[in-house]
């Protein structure tokens, strides 16, 4: 039987997908080159990695132990492909017993399970700092539900701060200095190693 908190964990990490699909809505097909902070990947270039991680974290919990799916595939509508991977991990992570199975994650531990609490919480907080890359791109920004935020911080202080941040494909730069009384989300991007004032 799931615990309220899990339940809890998986309604914000819906609300987590669906803010990024609010930002991607609104990406112009014009804005595709625009630079992002995720250093030498442009607009586009995330987004494809974004339809890559859902479709991959959709394929986990459902029990799929194949690779090819988490090859980062060119889209030619990558707005649309995108909600599509949004409907997709959700659909996924909304199966009844999916949080009490273990899910296999290649990128992370190729050889055994996760157990999928802890994955739905990986994606929770990629979901979110994804989304603030794409709405900085298009020079905007997000405001996350405040529960959500708080999640996902908890699970940004979680995250080992070693020297796999430093070597080429790491999912997170090394982590940034944090203030004091810096806001939730701003706390988040510079324990993950993002400049809340880029591109500035």
């Amino acid at each position: 039987m799931l615990t309220e908190s899990a339940e809890g964990l998986r309604d914000r990490h819906a609300r987590s997908v669906r803010l990024g699909v609010d930002v991607v809505d609104r990406v112009r097909p014009d804005a595709l080159d625009a630079e992002t902070p995720c250093a030498g990947w442009r607009l586009r270039d995330l987004l494809e990695h974004m339809i890559t991680q859902n479709h991959g974290f959709a394929a986990a919990a459902r029990g799929s132990e194949d690779l090819d799916v988490w090859t980062v595939r060119a889209s030619a509508d990558p707005v649309a492909d995108y909600r599509a991977s949004a409907d997709d991990v959700l659909a996924a992570f909304a199966a009844e017993d999916v949080l009490e199975r273990s899910l296999l994650l290649p990128e992370i531990l190729p050889d055994q399970g996760i157990p999928a609490v802890r994955v739905i919480g990986f994606h929770l907080v990629d979901s979110v700092v994804h989304a603030w890359d794409v709405a900085r791109s298009i020079g905007e920004t997000i405001t996350p539900d405040p529960d959500v935020a708080e999640a996902a911080l908890a699970i940004a202080l979680a995250v080992p701060d070693g020297p796999e941040r430093s070597v080429p494909g790491a999912a997170f730069a090394p982590a940034l200095s944090v203030p004091e009384h810096t806001p939730t989300l701003d706390r988040i991007l510079l324990l993950l190693g993002r400049a809340p004032s880029w591109p500035n």
